[in-house]
């Protein structure tokens, strides 16, 4: 057997090494000397292997910002054996999701995403083809038109005054604000997508609550599989089994719902009233009309399971950090509950009639998503071609991460960005420009083009409904010893790492309105 000395070794293991990087430098040049494109953007130095992945640190939005002063407003990271491109400025958010939005409205389907929608049947994870276009047009126009949300108004009205009674049972105790606000958006949904109809004690709802809990700490585990494609098979760290299992469990919940619902549709008189339909029941109609796009179980399931797990994780999300924010800066609440006294009136509730005339909370609002924009790098997308965005080639199949954090606390769009301030969304110049939809590309809460949030109507109603009845209702307060805390915690979404914890005073002198 030959023995090698160390210097032989070293000597050996430099060669090898050299050759190699040569053939790639080689491999590399020619390539690029061939077809003429320009290069890749640059991008820090990885290990061979995985990559970059051994240097990523816990808060990724923070740590890809601090990138773009080094390497530019866009770079490019190796992940695994996948590549990953980060924009960070509104200028090259623009040609992704408006200037180049075909190219890149497919979504970087991450495993445990393909097996909660089941396989890309969804809204939120369909690739752009004509499937997606259809179940997108269907669900905007039919399920959340205004007519659908005015109809069921009756259902979000009802839950929130459910958790306002809750409150006020619990004046001048400690209140976790974070799971009161995710357990009504919760009952929210779930009245509104089978409506008081059908009888249950709670058990379902219960079900649906935990599992949706279940699915967003499943979401916010890196899996490997993600980023070595070739470990997939293994599951090694039981994501895809744990996703299915959860998926499961909403099967068997839905397929009783359905089963119910078309026993109890087909004991119904014609003549019963259709003016108040929830969303299942809008939905069983689209699939039973002719002239409709064709509709099936697993479709409806996954339109379902978008609403519950979008609606819930960042609408509550989104009210927590706007909670905080109110409680941390007296004179915001102070502005926020007189707008409410002036507009609602210290005699009555608060109405969704009341929501559009409330301008300062609004504003509030607005610059909570700014500051704490809930989806980071929104949903990921993957151009269908290679592509040139800000003179670099952003090739075929990579992830595209849109730093939305980076891009809301810009300094050329934001004076002082990290400030609280909610009037510079009253008095900015292009502050009408600066709505959800996506048309300022300095602002973004809910992504841009094509690929905008659908649930959007929805989310814009339930933010301002709950946080004005809470703020109208209540007089809020930290407990006695605790101090404001807005440290984050970075996943999928970025929450507070610790939730909103606060002590309620009555506010309104007729104790009988909160009954």
């Amino acid at each position: 057997m030959i023995q090698l000395t160390n210097n032989e070794l070293t000597l050996a293991v430099v060669t090898v090494s050299t050759v190699i990087l040569a053939m790639f430098w080689y491999k590399r040049t020619l390539s690029s000397s061939s077809n003429g494109a320009p290069p890749l953007p640059p991008g820090p130095r990885s290990l061979p292997v995985v990559g970059f992945l051994p240097f990523l640190g816990q808060d990724l939005h923070k740590q890809f910002t601090n990138m773009a002063h080094t390497y530019g407003p866009i770079f490019k990271l190796k992940l695994g054996s996948r590549l990953y491109v980060v924009i960070n400025t509104p200028e090259l958010a623009k040609a992704v999701v408006r200037d180049h939005d075909d190219t890149f409205a497919n979504r970087a389907l991450i495993i445990a995403g393909s097996v909660i929608s089941y396989g890309g049947q969804d809204i939120i994870f369909s690739k752009n083809n004509t499937y997606w276009r259809n179940l997108r047009k269907l669900f905007v126009h039919e399920v959340l038109s205004n007519k659908n949300l005015e109809a069921s108004s009756c259902f979000r009205r009802d839950e929130v005054r459910t958790m306002i009674k809750n409150v006020f049972r619990q004046i001048g105790t400690k209140i976790n604000i974070t799971e009161m606000v995710f357990l009504t958006e919760a009952n929210v949904l779930t009245s509104m997508i089978w409506g008081n109809t059908r009888k249950t004690d709670g058990h379902v709802e219960v079900k649906l609550r935990e599992m949706v809990l279940d699915l967003s700490e499943i979401f916010n585990r890196p899996n490997l599989s993600d980023f070595f494609p070739i470990l997939a098979r293994f599951d090694l760290q039981g994501i895809k089994r744990d996703m299915k299992k959860q998926l499961q469990k909403f099967d068997r919940i839905m397929d009783g719902v359905i089963e119910d619902r078309i026993k109890s549709n087909s004991e119904m008189s014609l003549g019963d009233d259709e003016g108040k339909k929830d969303f299942l029941q809008i939905l069983l109609d689209l699939k039973n009309k002719e002239d409709a796009t064709p509709l099936n179980f697993t479709q409806i399931k996954a339109l379902v399971m978008d609403i519950l797990t979008a609606g819930t994780d960042t609408t509550s999300t989104l009210t927590e950090w706007a909670g905080a924010e109110i409680i941390r800066n007296h004179k915001v609440m102070k502005r926020v509950q007189d707008e409410l006294t002036e507009i609602v009136g210290l005699n009555n509730m608060v109405e969704e009639s009341h929501l559009s005339k409330l301008k300062y909370l609004d504003a509030v609002i607005k610059e909570t998503h700014r500051l704490h924009i809930v989806v980071p790098f929104m949903i990921p997308r993957s151009p269908s071609k290679a592509c040139i965005v800000g003179g670099y080639t952003v090739p075929e199949g990579c992830t595209v991460l849109v730093n939305g954090w980076a891009i809301h606390r810009d300094p050329r769009y934001w004076d002082n960005p990290l400030e609280f301030n909610p009037n510079r969304f009253l008095t900015s110049l292009d502050a009408k420009e600066l709505d959800y939809r996506g048309n300022s590309m300095h602002f973004l809460p809910f992504g841009s083009g094509r690929r905008v949030c659908a649930g959007l109507p929805l989310a814009e109603k339930m933010q301002m409904f709950i946080l004005a009845s809470l703020f109208h209702s209540f007089d809020w307060s930290l407990p006695k010893g605790d101090e404001h805390d807005l440290s984050e915690r970075f996943g999928l979404t970025i929450r507070k790492r610790n939730p909103l914890v606060a002590v309620p005073s009555q506010r309104l002198t007729d104790a009988s309105l909160y009954m």
